[in-house]
């Protein structure tokens, strides 16, 4: 096994990681901007190096200066978490010439799944079902105008690169269809260097369903069931559990199968996820896939009792994959929650700033993966997600109560989160229920109107209840947090220290 490796990111998902590696005994090297100096993933690793400004570009993305550090450091391998430099196939190739492993699939693999019209077209050989629509670029917009007309309006253009909804355009007449079509490449460009979009049709009403897979380098490949991620903002999500509602044991065979034959489709190894939309009447397509780990892995650790992390680790080692698929099965119910700096009374706008007191919950079935402190300030640079909460239940319904306690417990002031929001999801009945899908925030989330409705003897009574709770819990915040982090952390801080120098 390796006896060090390097993690190329922050925050949290660094912190996930080094937890992994110290169980397993092995090192690790953290990387750091400017910004990041007191960071919480910098005192927790070994070993800890600056590389550069605070801004990404010039520090957690800089291929060449990670490499150095490894060389230095003698890390073996570098995990890349998720974004930053954990699907460039450019970075996983300068890393195979430096003879350092990626824990991560090729570069090759990267290249098929990182273009949404190449992934579609390995896919297809395989029989995986696709939307319908064109999967090659648009060159023509006269003769892709046509091509709309005959799948049926309304139809989606989507950029071939990237993500997150950007260069994505809804149409649903044909005379917005050539303006839209413009729109969408300036963007892809502007975001993506690349204008390349296709035309799909719109799906509606449809649920975001993803499955996690596995494989080794000896053809193995297992998924490990699916996870719902239909509650989403701006195409990115908020809210994920594991299994999902909808799907019935003959439709996750179906999926589940399709999802790995999409990872045969490009030889992965690795962790991965292949997302799919489910539709009213238990259709599925290929959407596509994530050749890294998932934000919303936890839940799926939760419900199989898998570390991810370890797999990928021993994978990129050369080891064979610790189970089979009919060694899997799903136990409990598991919900996620993405605590973001937003205000989810403002459209979910970035809310920076200093997060004055910060305490998590705890009890049963609760896990937090998060890297904030108290007095600790948001940088305005990178993802503002500060943390996972994620809760397990024997059924779906202990899970959402759970869900709901933590989220009462939770103590973040100071800035504006998705916890306000979170509880809201977690009480509406159509979540309750289970009738879902990627409009549930357009359809049932309007919290200006709530505010409308109460009265101010009811916003003086809740300000007095958050200031009591305040003081109640300040003296055994800074008492117990504080001990417990100087605790753990003081003798990596001391190493880093010494490292960075």
């Amino acid at each position: 096994m390796f006896s060090k490796i390097l993690i190329a990111n922050r925050g949290e998902i660094a912190i996930r990681v080094m937890r992994t590696c110290r169980e397993m005994g092995i090192k690790t090297v953290a990387v750091y901007s400017e910004a990041d100096v007191m960071a919480r993933h910098v005192r927790y690793a070994d070993e800890a190096y600056c590389i550069g400004p605070a801004a990404s570009s010039e520090s957690y993305l800089k291929m060449d200066t990670i490499i150095e550090v490894c060389n230095k450091t003698g890390a073996q391998a570098v995990h890349p978490g998720y974004g930053f430099l954990s699907e460039n196939a450019v970075f996983a190739r300068k890393l195979q010439d430096n003879g350092i492993v990626l824990i991560g699939p090729t570069p090759e693999a990267m290249e098929i799944m990182g273009s949404k019209i190449a992934s579609k077209q390995a896919v297809e050989k395989f029989g995986v079902p696709l939307v319908p629509g064109i999967n090659e670029a648009i060159v023509d917009a006269d003769e892709a105008l046509q091509v709309a007309i005959d799948i049926g309006f309304p139809v989606l253009i989507k950029a071939s690169a990237g993500g997150g909804g950007k260069g994505m355009r809804a149409v649903y007449q044909k005379e917005e269809f050539l303006s839209a079509l413009v729109a969408a490449q300036n963007e892809a460009r502007s975001a993506f260097g690349d204008d390349s979009v296709f035309i799909e049709k719109y799906v509606g009403n449809p649920r975001h369903i993803e499955f996690q897979i596995m494989a080794d380098t000896f053809g193995n490949v297992c998924h490990l069931f699916e996870r719902e991620c239909s509650i989403q903002r701006r195409h990115q999500k908020l809210v994920e559990e594991a299994p999902s509602v909808a799907l019935t044991e003959e439709i996750r065979a179906k999926m589940g199968e399709a999802a790995v034959n999409v990872a045969r489709a490009c030889n992965y190894t690795g962790a991965g996820t292949v997302e799919f939309l489910l539709g009213d009447n238990g259709s599925f397509y290929f959407l596509e896939m994530n050749t890294r780990l998932q934000v919303e892995h936890p839940v799926t650790e939760m419900i199989t009792g898998l570390d991810l992390v370890k797999e990928q680790l021993n994978v990129a080692f050369g080891l064979p994959l610790s189970f089979n698929q009919n060694e899997l099965t799903i136990n409990g119910h598991a919900i996620e929650l993405r605590v973001c700096a937003e205000n989810p009374f403002q459209q979910f706008l970035p809310n920076v700033g200093t997060v004055n007191t910060y305490l998590i919950p705890a009890g049963p079935g609760v896990r937090v993966d998060d890297c904030m402190e108290s007095n600790m300030e948001i940088p305005i640079y990178y993802d503002n997600m500060l943390a996972k909460l994620v809760v397990w239940g024997k059924d779906r319904n202990q899970a959402i109560a759970r869900m709901k306690r933590a989220i009462q417990e939770y103590i973040i002031t100071g800035i504006q989160t998705t916890l306000p929001f979170g509880e809201f999801v977690m009480s509406h009945p159509n979540f309750i229920s289970g009738d879902i899908d990627t409009h549930f925030i357009q359809n049932f989330y309007h919290p200006e109107s709530e505010f409308e409705s109460i009265t101010e003897e009811e916003l003086a009574l809740l300000a007095t209840g958050v200031a009591f709770l305040f003081e109640e819990t300040k003296s055994q915040l800074q008492n117990s947090v504080g001990e417990q982090n100087n605790q753990a952390e003081h003798s990596a801080w001391q190493t880093n220290r010494r490292s960075s120098r």
